[in-house]
């Protein structure tokens, strides 16, 4: 029975704590992003806004292979982590999160960068002409406008990464307790014919997903 019970409680907590830290972390590299398409031109824009965007598009087995090679013994981000921490990247926590942060980015830049759109201009030109640098209009001006944009885009990528599986098994394997999360166990579940615990697990997730898009329609009618 206790076995049953942490076969159950132990990817979905993995799965929350991956969707958590993916959803902490993200902002760091999603704002600035946002506010680089929505606010400035440059040469090779277009070229950036699709490369940003292509994990919507890229089948996630796909996205994973080429992550799995960078984050690999021989790819240059699975060296330079052996170099700093003296231990693999691969297959591990910090991988699927990485991963996970990088599959997630799309969903991510683009409620921000719809939401700085919308924004009135002539605060950014106000900030300005009171002497504020860039970065202090942002952290004064923007960002406190864009706070709905911000919680709307913290809750998609949170739902979507509870539900990652291609991305995650690729660079990370089903290891328990550091990658086997909920989507790989309902899968090596089923395919063990294990229905029981595949059908305790769906049944954990639907909830918290339905959850989920009552948040998100709720955040859509606010920015409306």
């Amino acid at each position: 029975m206790f076995e049953g019970v942490s076969a159950i409680s132990g990817p979905l907590y993995l799965s929350i704590k991956l969707a958590f830290f993916t959803t902490l972390f993200i902002p760091l590299v999603a704002l600035p992003l946002a506010w680089l398409f929505a606010f400035r031109r440059f040469r090779g824009k277009s070229l950036a806004e699709a490369f940003v965007a292509l994990p919507m598009v890229l089948p996630p087995t796909v996205l994973g292979f080429w992550l799995l090679i960078v984050m690999g013994p021989n790819g240059f981000i699975g060296q330079a982590w052996d170099a700093a921490f003296g231990q693999r990247l691969i297959f591990s926590f910090p991988a699927i999160l990485l991963a996970s942060i990088v599959y997630n980015m799309p969903f991510a830049v683009q409620p921000l960068r719809a939401t700085f759109e919308k924004m009135d201009h002539r605060l950014l030109e106000c900030s300005a002409v009171l002497g504020l640098t860039p970065l202090q209009a942002f952290r004064r001006v923007v960002l406190p406008n864009s706070l709905p944009g911000l919680a709307a885009s913290s809750v998609l990528v949170f739902a979507h990464s509870l539900g990652e599986f291609g991305v995650i098994l690729m660079v990370g394997g089903s290891m328990p307790g550091s990658t086997k999360v909920a989507s790989i166990a309902i899968y090596e579940a089923v395919e063990a014919l294990r229905y029981d615990d595949a059908f305790l697990l769906c049944l954990a997730l639907v909830p918290a997903s339905f959850i989920v898009l009552l948040a998100v329609n709720r955040m859509n009618r606010s920015l409306q």
